[in-house]
């Protein structure tokens, strides 16, 4: 968990001025689409005890209707550990969104297995599904497998959104490869572009999409059989599908390969802050899974929450419940009153 600072007005952020602060992480952003539709979530992270960071956080996901569970690491002095900082404006027409990660002294890399009663979290208290993001399996690797095995045990689906980034692989290639191609083969459900796939597994495949986004699905047409052959266990394979027209206006798709393959071909959507929309699209496809829907109602479900993240400045979506949801996939913009 950490912090995204905002300015404001879709200002850049060296401009300065005022910002707004927001708790966030990938597997939150994911899990805020169930647990503001009234599924009961749980959170398993680390916090620095006495921050007042750590306390703005804690009460963040509670207001977001997910339970905690937290381990408190002491900061060690001012030089120790501490939230990482998402420095991320929005950006606005053909000037992109710009990010910097400060993620220094980061207190979730500190997290163990030994830190939690796994065996009471999975084998009593009825997880469904377990979700991790690869940015914290790329943070705290031998972590995030342990919690994968032991949700393997207990029966609990396994959902790994793959989210390669090269700088966080840097100098550990070769363990983080291992580590993710065993996560990979206990999941049931796997996200992720070709390029996650490629590069996160060194699996062969089609050239990359590219800006081109008939390139891009024809490229994950082509890797599906692959990542289906490496890993037999998964279930549930998808991916996103956006093509950029400026910072206001993507083409916004979607690929679920499951009982049978499900696509979604890109539809203009207007963007308020595209951070998020990814992990939207993730949390509305496991609610529908949760709620036993078929497959493409699951991706149905799944595109529209992208976009509902997309129309707002959190990082996550916030649904006032499944009829605002369904009505973003009609296109029905209509008030509601």
């Amino acid at each position: 968990m950490g912090l995204r600072l905002t300015p404001a007005a879709g200002q850049p952020f060296h401009r300065g001025g005022l910002f707004s602060m927001q708790a966030t992480s990938a597997e939150t952003n994911v899990a805020s689409v169930a647990s503001y539709l009234g599924l009961r979530v749980k959170v398993l992270t680390a916090l620095v005890a006495g921050s007042p960071v750590a306390k703005f956080i804690h009460e963040d996901l509670l207001g977001r209707g997910m339970e905690v569970e937290a381990v408190e690491v002491a900061q060690g002095g001012p030089w120790g550990y501490r939230h990482q900082i998402n420095m991320a404006d929005s950006g606005f027409g053909l000037r992109g969104p710009r990010v910097w990660n400060d993620r220094a002294g980061e207190v979730g890399r500190t997290l163990k297995a030994s830190d939690f009663d796994l065996d009471r979290i999975f084998g009593q208290e009825g997880v469904e599904i377990m979700h991790l993001s690869g940015l914290i399996a790329a943070l705290a690797p031998d972590f995030c497998l342990a919690l994968a095995e032991a949700a393997r045990k207990s029966g609990t689906r396994v959902s790994f959104d793959l989210n390669y980034r090269a700088s966080f692989w840097e100098g550990q290639e070769a363990h983080l490869r291992e580590v993710f191609r065993k996560i990979a083969s206990m999941a049931d459900i796997l996200i992720g572009n070709e390029e996650d796939f490629q590069l996160s597994f060194a699996m062969e495949g089609p050239q990359a999409g590219g800006k081109d986004l008939t390139e891009h699905t024809q490229a994950f047409r082509g890797m599906i059989g692959s990542i289906r052959a490496e890993f037999p266990g998964a279930q549930i394979v998808a991916t996103t599908l956006r093509e950029v027209v400026d910072a206001n206006t993507h083409l916004w798709g979607a690929i679920v390969s499951g009982s049978r393959l499900t696509e979604i071909p890109p539809r203009e959507i207007r963007v308020l802050d595209r951070i998020g929309g990814g992990d939207g699209f993730v949390g509305g496809l496991l609610y529908g899974l949760l709620k036993g829907w078929d497959i493409e109602r699951c991706a149905q479900f799944g595109w529209a929450s992208g976009a509902l993240a997309a129309s707002l400045l959190t990082d996550y979506a916030i649904p006032a419940d499944e009829e605002q949801i369904w009505s973003i996939w009609k296109g029905n913009a209509r008030v509601k009153r």
